[in-house]
């Protein structure tokens, strides 16, 4: 008879059967045949294109590679070498060396109430207001021009208050000055009879590197309202203008914006005239002293020393 074997149950039979090893197969495949590729001249265009990506191929027949001789090849500068392609236009560099910049200090004075802040703002800002506090001491402003293409001028604007004449300090205020504005008030025509000793005190205390007086502007303000005095007389203020050495006169307004960058053209143009002409006399003095100190050399040779 035979016997029952029993079965394991369980977490045995789980045990078992990962034990148990595989059994090799009988069965066997054939290897398989090379294959050979023959490379086409051109690739084949498919019909349906990868979106994103072109429809044919190029391939090396459709491309030319331009090739230098390394005798014939463009030397290439090394690092941080400063170097200008010949065909690069020489106005670029011209351009730049020919770049002026000028810094000029303007005074503008005259007696208080004058409107010499409103001038400034309006010339410096382009604004005006009717409320303004008397100007204590001095105040400073900075207006920038772009004169030409090649010269840029930047003008330091002094604006001294109208009691500073009866002071010390203006001595120190127009110190380095090339330029200044007398202000007057067209309706009070004892502004006007101050003008005079506001331009004495200036030519006495600041002239330009040849001992003459720096150029100044006459600038009769508030012309948009009632005139009294010799205002009312052009030609009398032509006379007085000359006489007392003045660059020239303007009647202004700061509050309707009435010749103001013309009056501060026109000094701006003096100063640079002057500014030329002092630095070609100075050129040529440079050059007079060097001749004479060599014609003093050659004759001390020339003399005998016994």
């Amino acid at each position: 008879k035979g016997s029952w074997i029993k079965a394991p149950t369980g977490k045995h039979a789980a045990r078992r059967k990962r034990l148990r090893k595989p059994q090799a197969s009988s069965k066997t495949w054939p290897a398989p045949s090379p294959r050979t590729v023959e490379p086409s001249a051109r690739p084949r265009k498919s019909g349906k294109t990868p979106k994103g990506r072109p429809h044919s191929l190029a391939t090396s027949d459709d491309i030319s590679v331009d090739t230098t001789e390394p005798e014939n090849a463009k030397p290439m500068p090394a690092f941080g070498d400063l170097t200008m392609d010949q065909e690069m236009e020489p106005a670029i560099m011209t351009s730049t060396s020919d770049k002026r910049e000028h810094l000029y200090k303007i005074l503008v004075i005259g007696e208080l109430g004058t409107g010499k802040t409103s001038f400034i703002k309006r010339y410096v800002h382009q604004f005006f207001s009717q409320n303004y506090r008397a100007t204590i001491g001095v105040d400073f402003a900075l207006k920038v021009l772009q004169w030409d293409a090649n010269t840029i001028v930047r003008l330091q604007l002094w604006d001294i208050a109208g009691q500073e004449r009866f002071g010390n300090m203006t001595r120190v205020y127009y110190k380095e000055a090339v330029g200044a504005f007398i202000v007057f008030d067209v309706t009070r025509s004892g502004t006007f009879d101050c003008v005079s000793k506001w331009k004495e005190d200036l030519d006495s205390k600041v002239q330009l590197p040849d001992g003459s007086p720096i150029p100044c502007i006459l600038l009769a303000n508030k012309c948009d309202q009632e005139k009294q005095g010799i205002i009312t007389q052009p030609e009398k203020m032509d006379e007085y203008v000359r006489e007392n050495g003045f660059a020239g006169w303007f009647e202004t307004s700061a509050k309707e914006n009435i010749n103001i960058d013309e009056a501060a053209r026109a000094l701006v143009n003096k100063i640079l005239i002057n500014d030329k002409l002092i630095s070609a006399d100075l050129a040529d003095g440079d050059k007079f002293n060097l001749s004479a100190a060599d014609a003093t050399g050659s004759d001390a040779k020339n003399k005998c020393s016994c």
